[in-house]
């Protein structure tokens, strides 16, 4: 479990991005976190495995403290959280093996990782994730030469073979196009469930969340204004969220597509692009 208390931060400049948040992500759990630019979601993200270190508050994996840690015990600690990028941080030059097996540098030596000579055990469970998410005809292509789905394929691929407790995943779909990023969600929320991993996603796409997560936290400012399912989240609480805007259209639409596509076609249908 992830648990958050009072988790604050202000920066040097004085803006106070989170305020006092305090939040608790079970075991297997897959929860978006939506709102507003600027309203904290990747601020909150990168607390949790201090890329952004938190003025305050505590963050706990499970019966680890890990904003307390030291810088040694903070690098174990991030063995278990996996971290998907928005711009997929994949090396371009490198292949696709070579960017997935970059997922265990945590956990061989320096010169083992220098010279990229990871165990067969890695390179085997390398091949299997790829094989996975449709990818292993493509182990030894160059990351430049992949789409932005394949990409983000591949970081996913990079975040699950650390073994990872939590996966922290920053906005997956911003560079995709719609359909894309249907199939991105729903592959990392089928790994997520036959893994058994507690994942939090920061995402624009309200119906994207609203489609795919079992719970949405909306935050404003730096609070949190929503905490519920996503059937419970109607007009006046994306007003609170997002401002005033017609969000019957938004709610509608989400309807529609449960019944017409989510009910329909199976999670694994979708072709690689």
């Amino acid at each position: 479990m992830l648990r958050l208390q009072k988790l604050t931060k202000k920066y040097k400049t004085g803006d106070l991005a989170l305020k006092s948040i305090d939040l608790e992500v079970p075991d297997g759990q897959v929860m978006a976190l939506i709102g507003p630019s600027g309203a904290g979601k990747s601020t909150l993200i990168r607390c949790v495995n201090r890329l952004v270190e938190p003025t305050s508050g505590s963050v706990h994996l499970n019966e680890t403290e890990v904003s307390s840690l030291g810088q040694n015990q903070l690098r174990k600690a991030r063995r278990r959280m996996g971290m998907i990028f928005q711009e997929y941080a994949l090396v371009e030059r490198l292949s696709v093996m070579e960017n997935v097996l970059s997922g265990r540098l945590g956990y061989v030596s320096f010169w083992r990782s220098y010279f990229r000579k990871f165990p067969q055990k890695d390179i085997d469970e390398a091949f299997r994730l790829l094989e996975r998410v449709g990818l292993d005809h493509m182990a030894d292509k160059r990351a430049d030469e992949l789409s932005g789905g394949q990409r983000q394929r591949v970081g996913i691929c990079r975040a699950l073979i650390q073994d990872p407790e939590l996966l922290l995943i920053d906005e997956p779909t911003a560079s995709l196009d719609p359909k894309t990023s249907r199939q991105i969600m729903r592959l990392i929320c089928e790994l997520c469930k036959e893994r058994k991993l507690s994942a939090i996603i920061n995402i624009h796409d309200v119906l994207l969340a609203q489609m795919f997560a079992e719970r949405i936290v909306g935050l404003q400012l730096g609070e949190v204004v929503y905490d519920g399912p996503p059937s419970n989240l109607k007009a006046e609480v994306l007003t609170t969220i997002y401002g005033e805007e017609d969000w019957e259209a938004t709610i509608d639409k989400v309807d529609d597509d449960d019944d017409t596509e989510l009910d329909t076609v199976p999670l694994s249908s979708d072709k690689v692009e």
